[in-house]
C-alpha cells in the first residue's frame, strides 16, 4: 500500500526525522488559509498523487504571494496528473500540500528498500539527489552508496557515520544526518514498510537536515496490526478494478490486454498468463480467486473481469486440489446464470473428480468453449478473442 507525501512525512516526524512545515489542503481557499498558518513568505504547492517525477510534470509549483497559492491549488485540484510513472490515463489530484519553501544548499538521496534476494533491508544514498536520481543509478552506478542491514541488530550508528561522511558532509551536518537516517529506518522497520524514499534530503545553510520529499510503501500482510497506516489508504488513486477485487478479497492486476482470466492461485495465474502470451495473445489481467473458487467468489470474479472494456474472451482456468472439480463447476454454471457473459468464455477444469465437473458443464446449456490442457485453453481463448476483435470490423465493413 502507498501513502501521500504528506502522510509519509507525518509518520517521518513521528519517528524524530526533521520535515519543513506544511498542511494539506482539499480547496484553493483551505490552501491560502494553510499558507497564512504557516506564515513564511514561499511556499511549494505539492500535488499529492500515488506516483513521483511530479516536478517535471508541473506537480509542484512555487509561489511567493497568497495570490499565487490560489492559482496554484485550482489548477492542480480535480486534474489528472500525468508522469513518467503513473502511464497516460495520469493519476487524480484530490488534494495539495502547503509547505513552507526554505532555500538549500544540497541535495542528497536516501532511500530504504526491502531486498528480497538477500532477505535484508537495504539503505541506498546519494550525494546526487533530485529529479534525476533514476538517470545517475542507470549511467553512474558507482555514484549510488549501498549499507546492507544485518536483521540481528538493525542498522549501526557506525554505519550512518559512515554514510554520512560518504556523502560529503561536514562534522555539524553529519551528526543531524546520522540523526535523519537511525530515524528513517525506525520509520521503516516499525511501520512495516517495503520501501522509503527521501529525495532529496536537503542540507540548509544553517547545516540543518530536511526530509523535502517523501514516499513509503507498506506491507499489505503486516495492515492487519498498523491502523494507523491502513487507515491512511486512498482508493481514488487505485485502479478501480483493483480497489473492488480488494474489497472481496480477490488478488486482481489490470493490464492491457484482451483476454481476462480467472484462475486460483498464483503461480497457476502467472503461467496462465504465460500460457496466453505464447499462444499469441495477450492477458487483461492477473487474478487469483484463491482456493476456495465458490460460486459467489468466481460470479464477483466474472463481474470484475468483464468490467474492462478492452476484455474480448475469458479464459477460467481452475485446478481442483483441495476443491473437487464437479463442485467447482456448479460454481461456474451458477456464476454465468447470474453474471451477463456477452464475451467468449473458455474454461478448463483438472484436478479432482475432473470427469464429473467436465459432465456438469457439457450438460449445463450454458454457452463455453471447455479445454482439458493448459496450451489448449489458451489457444481457443486467444482464438476467440481474434474472432470477437474481427467480427466488428466485418459488420463496420
Amino acid at each position: 500500500m502507498d501513502v501521500h507525501e504528506y502522510q509519509a512525512k507525518e509518520l517521518l516526524a513521528q519517528f524524530g526525522v526533521p520535515v519543513p512545515k506544511g498542511a494539506v489542503a482539499f480547496s484553493p481557499d483551505q490552501a491560502v488559509y494553510a499558507a497564512t498558518e504557516l506564515g513564511g513568505w514561499n511556499w511549494a504547492v505539492k500535488a499529492q498523487i500515488h506516483a513521483g517525477a511530479r516536478g517535471k510534470a508541473g506537480g509542484i509549483k512555487l509561489c511567493k504571494t497568497y495570490h499565487e497559492v490560489r492559482e496554484a491549488a485550482a489548477d492542480l485540484l480535480g486534474k489528472r496528473l500525468v508522469t513518467i510513472q503513473t502511464g497516460p490515463e495520469g493519476k487524480p489530484v484530490q488534494r495539495v500540500y502547503i509547505e513552507v519553501a526554505e532555500p538549500f544548499e544540497r541535495e542528497i538521496y536516501l532511500g530504504y528498500v526491502l531486498d528480497r534476494k538477500t532477505e535484508r533491508i537495504l539503505v541506498i544514498a546519494s550525494q546526487r539527489g533530485g529529479m534525476e536520481i533514476e538517470e545517475i543509478a542507470r549511467t553512474e552506478p558507482e555514484a549510488i552508496l549501498q549499507v546492507v542491514v544485518e536483521p540481528a541488530v538493525g542498522l549501526q550508528a557506525f554505519q550512518a557515520r559512515q554514510l554520512a561522511f560518504a556523502l560529503g558532509l561536514n562534522i555539524k551536518q553529519v551528526q543531524r544526518a546520522v540523526t535523519a537516517i537511525m530515524n528513517a529506518y525506525r520509520a521503516f522497520r516499525d511501520r512495516d514498510a517495503i520501501m522509503l524514499e527521501i529525495n532529496p534530503l536537503v542540507v540548509t545553510k544553517d547545516d540543518r537536515v530536511l526530509a523535502l520529499d517523501a514516499k513509503m510503501s507498506f506491507d499489505d500482510n503486516a495492515l492487519f496490526r498498523r491502523h494507523s497506516v491502513a487507515d491512511m489508504h486512498d482508493p481514488s488513486q487505485q485502479d478501480p478494478r483493483e480497489a473492488q477485487a480488494a474489497e472481496h478479497n480477490l488478488n486482481y492486476i489490470g493490464l492491457d490486454g484482451e483476454i481476462g482470466c480467472i484462475v486460483n492461485g498464483a503461480g497457476l495465474a502467472m503461467a496462465t498468463m504465460d500460457m496466453i502470451k505464447h499462444a499469441g495473445g495477450s492477458p487483461a489481467n492477473f487474478l487469483d480467486v484463491g482456493g476456495g473458487a465458490s460460486p459467489e467468489r468466481i460470479a464477483t470474479a466474472l463481474k470484475l473481469v468483464l468490467s474492462d472494456a478492452k476484455v474480448k474472451a475469458v479464459l477460467v482456468n481452475i485446478f481442483a486440489g483441495i476443491n473437487r472439480c464437479d463442485w467447482v463447476a456448479k460454481g461456474v454454471v451458477q456464476a454465468c446464470q447470474t453474471v451477463d457473459v456477452k464475451v467468449p468464455l473458455v474454461v478448463r477444469l483438472a484436478g479432482t473428480n475432473v470427469e464429473e465437473g467436465r459432465k456438469i458443464l457439457a450438460d449445463s446449456g450454458v454457452e463455453m468453449i471447455t479445454a482439458e490442457t493448459l496450451a489448449e485453453a489458451a489457444n481457443k481463448a486467444v482464438a476467440a478473442c481474434n474472432a470477437a476483435t474481427q467480427e466488428p470490423a466485418r459488420a463496420r465493413a
